[in-house]
């Protein structure tokens, strides 16, 4: 939901490329929910995500309350075991069949089948700035990484038991199995869930506005049902253990507990990931994703 900066943890408040074709769609969009808009001012009409009331960062926010949308806990195959450097094997071999910043459990948590990871990693365990990295493994077991990408997290950072409301995003590993947006398919090898039912309104944490924020979004198969559209409300682990959390368009502040990219890299991630390669997410601050 960022636009790109140099500095990955502090991403500037500039609209992504193309943002001046949302502006007109904005106002198409009033025309088909003015009412709502008029009854909730800075209240956020969402069906994904989860958010509900939006204010300063002193106010009160409730997520997860709109249950058309979901997310449940991810079964991982036993990873395959970690190469460790032998005594004819270069540091800088050996660094290679790793992910840099992962620890030995975080490591193990990956599926053993997964090719494609996308690693977000908090500045620290209550800050909402994140960066953002796909690594893909190659056929002789190397990992390589892509760009750094400045995103966001949730306004209060990072939580290893995420429930409804406290505005935390859940640590773990997490399969990526559905995509969708408001916006129509802009190409997504992964399954493309395109409806008007994902949209969003009024103005996030620090004011900014949220109306393009579901344009493209991944659902993150935390409390959800993989295979499903990312608006579908089932819970496994329950309603009080939150739901809707998603990769989705950076919208330039916090968010309730998703993780958001500017829309270009939404539209790469898009491109780029491919059920075949297991797409997961490894996400956390980064040092709990270090153990």
């Amino acid at each position: 939901m960022t636009a790109a900066s140099t500095d990955p943890l502090n991403p500037s408040r500039t609209e992504p490329q193309g943002r001046g074709r949302h502006r007109q769609r904005r106002k198409r969009r009033g025309v088909r929910g003015g009412a709502i808009g008029a009854a909730v001012g800075v209240v956020l009409a969402v069906v994904g995500a989860g958010y509900v009331v939006v204010s300063k960062h002193g106010g009160t926010a409730v997520a997860d309350t709109f249950r058309r949308d979901a997310v449940p806990p991810t079964a991982s195959a036993p990873a395959a075991p970690v190469k460790s450097a032998g005594p004819g094997t270069s540091a800088q071999e050996a660094a290679l069949t790793r992910i840099s910043g992962l620890g030995p459990k975080t490591l193990a948590s990956i599926p053993a089948g997964s090719r494609q990871v996308l690693v977000a990693s908090g500045r620290a365990k209550n800050s909402s700035d994140t960066v953002v990295t796909l690594w893909s493994r190659t056929a002789d077991g190397h990992w390589t990484p892509g760009a750094a990408w400045p995103a966001h997290n949730a306004l209060h950072g990072w939580t290893r038991e995420h429930h409804v409301g406290d505005l935390r995003s859940p640590i773990g590993v997490f399969t990526l199995s559905d995509a969708g947006g408001f916006d129509a398919n802009p190409g997504a090898k992964l399954p493309y869930h395109h409806s008007s039912a994902f949209r969003a309104g009024g103005v996030g944490f620090d004011g900014e506005p949220l109306d393009a924020a579901f344009d493209y979004v991944i659902a993150i198969d935390y409390n959800r049902v993989p295979g499903t559209s990312p608006l579908d409300g089932s819970q496994p682990l329950g309603h009080s253990r939150g739901g809707g959390i998603w990769v989705h368009v950076d919208h330039g502040g916090p968010t309730h507990g998703c993780v958001s990219v500017s829309a270009t890299h939404m539209v790469d991630l898009l491109h780029t990931l491919v059920p075949a390669d297991h797409p997961v997410i490894v996400m956390g601050d980064k040092a709990s994703l270090a153990v």
